[in-house]
């Protein structure tokens, strides 16, 4: 019967859903009694350390669900070797505030330029701060709409979609659209304008974006919402793979 109370605490822990909790307990209690720390100070230890952990499982919980195709922070990002890259605007973007505002993001710069680092960097970020993430290149996403709708369901995956407070679409331009795919690419963005943040990335300069979405005036209609509240990066220059190779063989 002595193991009853035990029994008790792990079936009520559980109940209540504080994993963090029933591992650390007793151990806690060896250490808190060994150092002379009241019971007060214990029980705020034990929640301490159950909130750090639920922080820790949310945030995992986003990135899965972000579905981010690697896990980069910008502290790994070598902004030396992208020198016309604004580096205090990018880590003042980290900070997540314009996502709050419905603002968007737009880098721009050719192949290999760093541009998907940086928007997964800022993807964790917002992750980190609490933030829902989406995550797709541009091709993907147009081929899951197009899918979506011959199945009768794209109102949902839209609906979906419209949920995420940051949606980064990557490889924009890499793939000509189908009338068709830009259409419902200019869709989405038109259902996210001022409603949620997009970021995007493209190897094409503005006045290119034409032969990727076949119409001058869809582009047009698609740059007026995206850039009425938007921050550009430029990420022209030598390619940041490049670098980066050479750096690895040179070390």
């Amino acid at each position: 019967m002595s193991d009853a109370p035990e029994i008790l605490l792990a079936h009520h822990l559980k109940a209540l859903k504080l994993p963090t909790f029933l591992r650390e307990h007793q151990k806690l209690a060896q250490q808190c009694a060994a150092e002379g720390v009241d019971h007060v100070r214990y029980l705020a230890r034990l929640v301490e350390l159950e909130l750090i952990d639920r922080e820790r499982r949310m945030v995992e919980r986003r990135i899965k669900a972000a579905k981010f195709p690697a896990v980069k922070s910008l502290d790994s990002f070598d902004f030396a070797a992208i020198p016309k890259l604004n580096k205090m605007q990018v880590l003042e973007l980290a900070r997540c505030e314009w996502i709050g505002r419905r603002e968007n993001v737009i880098a721009l710069g050719p192949s290999g330029t760093g541009k998907t680092h940086v928007a997964l960097g800022i993807g964790l970020a917002a992750c980190q701060k609490g933030l829902s993430v989406g995550f797709t290149t541009a091709a993907a996403l147009v081929s899951e709409m197009m899918e979506a709708r011959d199945e009768r369901r794209l109102l949902r995956l839209q609906k979906q979609m419209a949920g995420d407070k940051l949606l980064i679409i990557d490889e924009l331009g890499f793939v000509p659209l189908s009338k068709t795919g830009a259409e419902l690419l200019f869709e989405l963005i038109s259902q996210r304008y001022e409603r949620g943040s997009t970021l995007i990335t493209s190897n094409l300069p503005f006045d290119e974006w034409t032969e990727t979405f076949g119409s001058e005036r869809l582009t047009g209609a698609l740059l007026d919402r995206l850039t009425h509240h938007v921050s550009i990066l430029e990420m022209n220059g030598q390619s940041y793979r490049l670098v980066q190779s050479r750096a690895r063989k040179a070390g």
